[in-house]
């Protein structure tokens, strides 16, 4: 039997099928655990607004979006397949959370980043992942140095194939899997929050970096794999820094476009949101 459900606030209707989404009220049995009889925990579909925001988050960092670029809710909402409604909220956390502006009489524009915002935050990752680093050398087993070297091999893959959005994301998988082996917690909460800015600032040094990093990322293993924690968080430093370098000179040798007056052309690209 298939009911619906209508978002109040989108007014989107998404169909359920009875029995999956709703909960149910049938006894556990014996055996069930813990659970009190008659206990269903409902599994909630992730709201539409999220999906939104998450669809356009990953869509400025993929550079589909690209930077001071007028980002219109109606050819927005197009490209999503939804409604202006959970665009329009989208579009609100991604200002407060500094992805986007929002300018009076003007409308939402893609962020730019300023200078010493890059600096900011890749002063923070350095210290964050160097210690990561260190922390890995110190607790590295045989089976997360054999991640390791085979994320070093696919990135590289990647980077020579000019697969940079493969690089790109090979690179993300690999620094986390360095903090997550730091046993630290709280080192891998910091770095989680920072991921998806350093994801962006980077896609667009990656064509530039090219192999020095994957080189970087393999001395880097290396050190790690014996137990070298002082080389190790050296090497993550360095690395980190070649990497603000690389920006800096890549802003250095872009020119500035101007912010356009009109709204502009509609893209092919369609991203459906589930």
């Amino acid at each position: 039997m298939a009911l619906g459900r209508l978002c109040t606030k989108c007014h989107d209707f998404t169909p359920v099928e009875f029995g999956k989404d709703l909960m149910t009220t049938i006894s556990a049995g014996p055996g069930a655990g813990a659970e009190p009889a008659g206990v269903r925990h409902v599994k909630r579909p992730t709201p539409l607004r999220e999906s939104v925001y998450e669809a356009l988050t990953e869509m400025i960092i993929d550079g589909t979006l690209e930077r001071g670029r007028h980002l219109v809710e109606v050819e927005l909402a197009g490209m999503l397949g939804v409604s202006r409604q959970p665009v329009r909220e989208a579009l609100q956390r991604l200002n407060n959370e500094g992805w986007v502006d929002l300018r009076p009489g003007f409308g939402a524009m893609v962020h730019v980043p300023a200078e010493d915002e890059v600096d900011q935050l890749l002063a923070a990752r350095a210290a964050l992942e160097s210690e990561s680093a260190r922390l890995a050398a110190r607790h590295a087993s045989k089976d997360d140095v054999a991640r390791l070297r085979e994320l070093c091999k696919v990135g590289t893959a990647f980077q020579e194939a000019g697969d940079f959005d493969g690089a790109v994301r090979t690179n993300g998988e690999l620094h986390s899997l360095i903090t997550q082996m730091s046993g630290n917690r709280f080192l891998v909460d910091f770095a989680g929050q920072v991921d998806r800015r350093v994801r962006w600032y980077y896609t667009p040094v990656a064509p530039v970096r090219g192999g020095a990093s994957w080189r970087e990322h393999t001395r880097l293993v290396k050190a790690i794999s014996e137990g070298d924690e002082d080389k190790s968080a050296q090497i993550m430093r360095e690395h980190t820094e070649h990497t603000r370098k690389a920006y800096h000179d890549l802003q250095a040798a872009t020119v500035p476009e101007e912010l356009p007056d009109t709204e502009p052309t509609p893209r092919r690209r369609r991203r459906t949101v589930n």
